[in-house]
């Protein structure tokens, strides 16, 4: 029976996520089940690092990887260092951002307060359509 996606396993990573831990998320991800030592072989294809290669890797590590992972000249820690670097980079703008909002939220509350304005300006018209269309125009 498969399992359900769910974070409570702990194999996510969250856009805000620390980058020590993105890190040790990634070298304690799970490899090729045939690969048990360093010098065995491996099938990138049966391997999830592998997954993350092809969203985040350009192809000269793609085939960097693919060689290296079949012949084993390099082990999966080596694989997993281009991923871990790619998910850092991706996420740091992200991160930078989301740390202005912390760091200011009088910011956060005027975008709160500017945007329910719009709201209900919008709502104001939308209902004041709505009574005109069904005859109840009573003011």
């Amino acid at each position: 029976m498969g399992k359900k996606m769910s974070k409570s396993y702990g194999n996510t990573i969250s856009l805000r996520e620390e980058s020590s831990e993105i890190e040790r998320k990634i070298r304690t991800m799970r490899t090729d089940p045939a690969r048990v030592r360093r010098d065995d072989p491996g099938n990138p294809d049966n391997c999830p690092v592998w997954q993350l290669h092809e969203v985040y890797s350009e192809d000269d590590v793609k085939d960097w990887v693919q060689k290296g992972c079949r012949n084993a000249g390099i082990g999966c820690i080596d694989c997993k260092g281009p991923v871990i670097d790619a998910v850092k980079a991706e996420l740091q703008p992200i991160q930078e951002r989301a740390k202005q909002y912390e760091d200011n939220p009088d910011l956060v509350k005027s975008i709160i307060h500017e945007g329910s304005e719009k709201a209900r300006e919008a709502a104001r018209d939308t209902m004041e359509e709505v009574r005109h269309s069904m005859g109840l125009a009573y003011r």
